[in-house]
């Protein structure tokens, strides 16, 4: 695990936050107190804070939705050789499993995940224990009746500005995004979803035919173009569950993809797929699969020629805001 600030330098010598503090002052004199006291707790944290044995997450660049665990096994370390400067401070951490989806994680922790900080350590809502939990079986537990709502004691060292616990929460792209997911996960359970499905496919051009609730041999959409949609058909499954799917329903859709004779087949699985059949996914190449990702970005795409009765039950709003990325590039 590595973190950004790569202008700070070795860190070892540090033995307390205020060590830290006055490196940052001797780099950055013009910083303002909040920005100081930001940048100071969390590479407190990182540096002097965690502890071997703690439990890590890392949000997927490379798989956006998706959340890495990882248990810390060694003490920080600065490797002043490593080419890229913004991964030269370093934590051991023993990787956990397969990633695990966001849409198996409910609103409120999402939401605690969402903090602006790089490196925090969240309390609220019973967070550690479920987060421990994600880590082992993939599944959010939810608040309980037991779970405490208020923020434990903090390590504070009396500036709450470097307080690195259950730090302020504001909206960001990721957090709205988690809103919705989480929305649809909740009005669209079961066959619910594989209706929103049909919704989204006809609005891309395909007539869709429905299969009724409950067994369905495997096909629970039957979706294809041409005047009577008989033409490029499609053998759609819908799982809505938030946990990854297995090899077995691949290879169930490929039977019902041969039955039907389909030229195409579509997986909709709101969890994912574990690394399984995500493997044996890549041998098809007449399959794809959405997860939930996947799903609400065709969701984005075809939202304004959604039925008004389906808009409904997912009231979106576009708003448009200013890309902070392309605006400090130029």
């Amino acid at each position: 695990m590595t973190v950004g600030w790569a202008d700070t330098g070795d860190l070892t010598t540090c033995q307390s936050r205020e060590d830290v503090r006055a490196r940052l002052e001797s780099i950055w004199p013009d910083m303002t107190a909040k920005q100081l006291g930001n940048f100071t707790g969390q590479l407190w944290a990182f540096r002097g804070l965690i502890q071997p044995g703690d439990l890590m997450l890392l949000p997927l660049k490379t798989k956006p939705g998706y959340i890495q665990f990882g248990r810390v096994t060694g003490d920080y370390a600065f490797d002043p050789t490593e080419p890229e400067p913004t991964r030269r401070h370093l934590r051991p951490v023993e990787w956990l499993g397969e990633p695990v989806a966001r849409a198996a994680i409910n609103e409120d922790l999402l939401l605690i995940l969402g903090a602006y900080l790089t490196v925090f350590s969240p309390s609220r809502n019973n967070a550690a224990e479920r987060l421990e939990a994600l880590a082992q079986t993939g599944s959010d537990p939810g608040l309980g009746a037991e779970a405490p709502t208020e923020p434990a004691p903090t390590r504070s060292n009396g500036d709450d500005s470097t307080d690195v616990t259950d730090p302020e929460l504001v909206p960001t792209l990721e957090t709205i995004r988690d809103r919705v997911r989480s929305h649809v996960a909740v009005t669209f359970r079961e066959h619910r979803l594989t209706r929103l499905v049909a919704d989204i496919l006809t609005v891309l051009g395909y007539h869709c035919e429905v299969s009724p609730p409950g067994p369905d041999g495997g096909v629970d959409i039957l979706a294809g173009r041409g005047p009577l949609g008989l033409d490029s058909r499609i053998v759609v499954e819908v799982k809505s569950e938030p946990s990854p799917i297995g090899t077995s329903v691949v290879r169930g859709l490929h039977s019902a993809w041969m039955q039907h004779q389909a030229q195409q087949g579509l997986l909709v699985a709101w969890g994912g797929l574990t690394r399984p059949a995500a493997l044996e996914f890549k041998k098809l190449t007449w399959l794809r699969v959405w997860d939930a990702e996947a799903l609400l970005e065709k969701l984005f795409e075809t939202y304004e020629h959604l039925p008004a009765a389906t808009k409904e039950q997912i009231p979106l709003r576009q708003v448009w805001v200013l890309d902070d990325d392309e605006t400090s590039a130029t």
